[in-house]
């Protein structure tokens, strides 16, 4: 048996001086601990105290001399060791997910950059930098595990099989739209799509490819990340979201987004593919930060006065309350949305018109939704029916705006 409790470190003595040839002579051994002469009741009640390592090293010594000999106080000590065992909690060998943004956030607070991100760009400068971690250390195989786009369309949820890293070259196609529109390179190179939508960039990449995707494609898609981002911090307009730059339009096909909004959805959907590869390889993922999620919030927020007007000239709105006229610039009824959780906040949401303000005073309707569930509501991933939301109100109004939402999602 050891001459020393367990979990107790042992005494390292220091060499002695060196001898005469120049080598090191060794050692003494530490003098053993002479074990106490204590009765049976006593080392019995010295079982949790040694099972704990909490005994001085002579009674520690006598425990163990006993339980050579005692095979009920062995069990006993057994049981003991086992419980204290339980009541150490085991730490993951997995890093911190946040660690990363904690390093840079420190970094960045000691020596800001010379040349700062805009505010509306430090989302995706996070959200790619985040994504990039996650594939790192995963094998060849998991490269071509199956992953599931999924997107709402009119008549329900729409989906498209894919991989790990044919995600990795979605992203690298329509982060294309922004890097075109800063006048950097298009990924597609020769490749031409049919319109320039981000489902048909993305069909016509992988039509051009002439093997799937491999792990290969994350060196591109990261270089283009960090040119995107580079050049947005050198155009200098690092102000707010109205001037400079960020007002410069990305064209998405049948609609365009100014930069600084197309910045922020390229972030979501940078998120929103980072936790399909996650399920995909099983592994955890957490959402953005809450200023960054709230970012994400507002654009979905500002764009759905646009997309019930879509819907309603495409006769998918409620046939109940007839949209009112109402001209640009004044109020009109409205749905108060509140999203709860971390990035949250309010918006009135005006119901008649994409050009009417939202008003307290024409409210008719009031929804409330988790930050999280509302952007992946927003991303296709939950379908508008089932949405946990709380509602208050005009039921037809609550009812477009879910299907509004929802139909903020594409491939």
């Amino acid at each position: 048996m050891p001459r020393s409790g367990p979990g107790r470190a042992p005494r390292i003595p220091l060499p002695r001086a060196p001898v005469e040839d120049g080598g090191w002579s060794l050692p003494d051994p530490p003098p053993p601990v002479a074990p106490l002469a204590l009765e049976h009741h006593v080392l019995t009640s010295l079982l949790g105290a040694w099972a704990l390592a909490a005994c001085s090293p002579e009674e520690a010594a006598s425990v163990e001399e006993h339980l050579g000999a005692c095979d009920a106080c062995a069990d006993e000590a057994l049981r003991l060791r086992e419980a204290v065992g339980l009541l150490q909690r085991p730490e993951s060998l997995d890093l911190d997910p946040a660690l990363r943004t904690r390093v840079l956030r420190g970094c960045l607070e000691r020596r800001p950059p010379r040349i700062p991100v805009p505010g509306w760009a430090t989302p995706y400068d996070a959200e790619t930098a985040r994504l990039d971690a996650l594939p790192q250390d995963i094998g060849d195989a998991e490269w071509h595990a199956p992953v599931r786009l999924r997107w709402f369309e009119a008549d329900g949820t729409a989906s498209r099989r894919t991989t790990v890293a044919g995600v990795i070259a979605h992203l690298l196609s329509v982060d294309g739209l922004v890097a075109v529109a800063l006048g950097l390179a298009d990924p597609l190179g020769e490749i031409t799509a049919p319109v320039p939508a981000p489902a048909a960039r993305t069909e016509a990449y992988w039509r051009a490819s002439h093997y799937p995707p491999t792990r290969a494609v994350r060196a591109p898609w990261r270089e283009q990340s960090h040119d995107i981002v580079r050049t947005v911090a050198f155009t200098g307009s690092t102000g707010g979201s109205g001037g400079g730059a960020g007002r410069m339009p990305v064209p998405y096909g049948d609609f365009a987004l100014p930069l600084h909004d197309a910045m922020v959805d390229r972030a979501f959907e940078c998120w929103v593919h980072a936790e399909d590869i996650a399920e995909a390889v099983d592994y955890p993922y957490e959402p953005p930060s809450a200023r960054h999620l709230n970012l994400m919030v507002d654009l979905a927020a500002r764009m759905l006065p646009g997309v019930l007007a879509e819907r309603r000239r495409a006769g998918l709105a409620a046939h109940g309350a007839r949209p009112r006229l109402v001209e640009a610039g004044e109020p009109g009824r409205s749905l108060r949305l509140e999203i709860e959780g971390s990035g949250g906040g309010e918006w009135l949401i005006p119901l008649d018109s994409p050009g009417a303000v939202g008003s307290a005073d024409h409210e008719v309707a009031h929804v409330a939704l988790d930050s999280v569930e509302f952007c992946r509501l927003a991303a296709g991933r939950v379908p508008p029916a089932e949405a946990a939301a709380g509602q208050v109100g005009d039921r037809e109004a609550i009812r477009d705006v879910l299907f509004a939402a929802a139909s903020l999602s594409r491939m």
